[in-house]
């Protein structure tokens, strides 16, 4: 097993390189960067697309109008300072110059690194953990994303949880019942709840609970009331669990629904084997077959799929869930950065959201050798 988990992790160098070059490509040929971000904030276009294009539909194909944006609002020397900055341009002095370098210095000129030396200068970064700061934020990378944790790791964990609490019994008993009434309008609820869009479903839980038009059972927005910090311990998790009820319901419907009818079919599959009749046969109890010899070959996918299905809820629906509950997490961070050209912010959160996503297929394995012995992967390597 540890030849195995050894090439698995080597596996990760190569995967989190690919990723990385093809989203760093894909940014050269995006429209607009950070400075046409500024000059959009400076000319008060607000929309970095609208200012380089001059189009407000925002089509990227279209000319400018009244030149390139980037060359007209900022003044050269500034510009060149923040190039430099932001890791675009480097000075080149002669030798023996100690003073500080700017475009009217004659003894220094202003170099542009080529894209792929920066790709690399990057990575030499991220290889030690080394993310940089956000250029419009003045905070580190990792410090913006440890700040926003909290919100994404409630979300995914929470509705993870709630899913198989859920979704476990519910498919055994769908099994165990299969073609009865309670099977039949049972899924028809499940294939129901996975047919409405998070965003409907979210968008119906507010004005129905929150206040909408009819009930206010829950807060509008946002994880604490105001004042929390002066609750006692218990009066502060009855007011975290209140303000989380409507986002986490909204972020588990799918997930709930998907993982059912897997536990289900799982069930149904291992039912039909030939071990099940002969237990039966034994005289053994219906309970005892069930939890005693199906249950554990019937979860094995069910258990070990547990790692990516939370990296799958943490991610997914983390934006859209955020932005109708107000609740400033990871989603919300990563599309700011991303509509900004917070190049660091995006590369940084893509880098490291990247290799956990491919530390958790390994753990995913790892899961299903821990719910069942008999699976060797050294011996299939």
């Amino acid at each position: 097993m540890g030849g195995y988990i050894l090439r698995r992790l080597l596996l990760v160098i190569p995967t989190l390189f690919g990723i990385m070059v093809i989203n760093f490509g894909l940014t050269q040929f995006v429209p607009g960067g950070p400075f046409d971000q500024l000059e959009a904030r400076l000319e008060g276009e607000g929309d970095v697309i609208k200012a380089v294009t001059g189009n407000e539909g925002g089509d990227p194909g279209s000319e400018a109008k009244g030149g390139y944006v980037g060359a007209r609002g900022l003044p050269p020397e500034f510009r060149a300072k923040l190039e430099v900055e932001f890791g675009f341009a480097r000075w080149v002095c002669a030798p023996g110059f100690t003073g500080k370098p700017s475009l009217d210095t004659p003894e220094c000129t202003k170099e542009m690194i080529p894209a792929v030396e920066r790709f690399f200068i990057m990575m030499g970064k991220f290889l030690r953990f080394d993310f940089g700061e956000s250029y419009f934020r003045s905070a580190g990378v990792l410090e913006l994303v440890a700040e926003k944790m909290p919100v994404s790791i409630t979300l995914g964990l929470w509705s993870t949880l709630i899913a198989y609490m859920i979704s476990i019994p519910l498919g055994i008993r769908k099994a165990v019942r299969d073609g009865s009434p309670f099977d039949n309008w049972t899924s028809g609820i499940i294939i129901a709840a996975y047919a409405i869009p998070g965003l409907l479903f979210a968008v119906m839980l507010l004005v129905l609970f929150a206040g909408g038009s009819y009930w206010k059972w829950f807060p509008l927005r946002g994880l604490t009331s105001d004042g929390w910090e002066e609750m006692s311990l218990f009066g502060k998790a009855l007011d975290y669990l209140w303000h989380i009820t409507l986002p986490v319901i909204a972020s588990t419907i799918s997930s709930f629904a998907t993982l059912t009818l897997l536990t289900k079919n799982s069930f149904l599959d291992e039912i039909k084997k030939q071990y099940v009749m002969t237990a039966r046969a034994k005289g053994l109890s219906e309970a005892r077959v069930l939890y005693g010899h199906v249950f554990r070959n019937a979860m094995l996918i069910v258990i070990a799929g547990f790692p990516a299905l939370f990296i799958s809820v943490f991610f997914g629906g983390s934006l859209i869930i955020e932005t109708i509950f107000s609740l400033d997490g990871l989603g919300q961070l990563g599309y700011r950065a991303a509509l900004e050209r917070d190049y660091p912010l995006v590369f940084g959160t893509l880098y490291a959201f990247g290799l956990m996503g491919l530390i958790i297929g390994i753990i995913s394995d790892l899961m299903y050798v821990w719910v069942d012995p008999r699976i060797d992967f050294e011996r299939r390597g």
